[in-house]
């Protein structure tokens, strides 16, 4: 595939394709044999779905972490997604962003979202294929967790924010690959940080937690918070939980 730039396709720390167990990955699943519009497609789709979606200890972990992890949220799942890529020959870039916290309720529990800051530290994968760059951000939520959020509040086609999600329609949130634009948390957006063509250089100066709270986290609240988002996948959604918002809720 024609590149704009080789940085697009070379390993990092964090990009750490060359590891065996991606390595192994990439092989057992044939993506080097399929087209280039084939194997980011079926790439993308076994992030966002083999991949569940959880908290890891970092935002800054390596691929192979992620991947025996198993689990992980915007940042670290992208991460995964752009070292699968660039193995099989695929150029790709990071997109730095933050969010809304709003989006993270319910998906964060209650009684823990008050310690949530308000902007967090968000991003997305841009892909190049056919001499353009297309936006894939619908990889961060699994089709199980997302299934259970529609059961519950998917009846009616409007912009929805909540449990981790943030879509102009939760019925039918662009997740799918088509060769176009993917999103699943694009409406809660605060900040562009721009693009890198390593995540490595990015979050050295853009980090969600310091101090005792980063601590915290570690060891104990994204426990909770996967526990939490592991009961929804598998028992849904109370009745009893409160609706989250369903307006844009984009702010300057």
């Amino acid at each position: 595939m024609n590149s704009p730039d080789n940085d697009y396709l070379s390993q990092t720390p964090m990009l750490d394709y060359d590891h065996p167990s991606l390595q192994a990955l990439i092989k057992a699943k044939c993506w080097r044999e399929l087209s280039p519009y084939d194997a980011i497609g079926a790439i993308y789709t076994f992030v966002r779905d083999d991949i569940h979606f959880g908290y890891n200890t970092d935002d800054t972990i390596p691929a192979s972490q992620v991947l025996k992890d198993g689990y992980g949220q915007c940042n670290t799942k992208g991460t995964l997604l752009m070292a699968l890529l660039r193995g099989v020959g695929i150029s790709n870039r990071f997109h730095g962003f933050t969010i809304h916290n709003e989006l993270q309720r319910g998906a964060i529990p209650w009684y823990l979202f008050a310690l949530a800051p308000e902007r967090i530290v968000h991003s997305w994968v841009e892909v190049y294929l056919d001499g353009r760059w297309i936006n894939l951000e619908g990889y961060i939520i699994d089709r199980a967790y997302l299934g259970q959020v529609q059961a519950r509040f998917g009846d009616e086609c409007k912009t929805f924010s909540g449990y981790g999600v943030a879509t102009p329609c939760l019925a039918q949130p662009p997740i799918d690959w088509h060769g176009e634009n993917t999103y699943i948390q694009n409406e809660g957006i605060a900040d562009d940080f721009g693009v890198y063509a390593r995540p490595d250089d990015f979050y050295p100066t853009h980090s969600n937690l310091a101090g005792v709270k980063k601590w915290l986290f570690r060891y104990l609240f994204r426990h909770l918070m996967n526990r939490n988002v592991d009961r929804i996948r598998r028992r849904g959604i109370s009745g009893r939980s409160r609706k989250p918002f369903t307006r844009m809720i984009r702010q300057d």
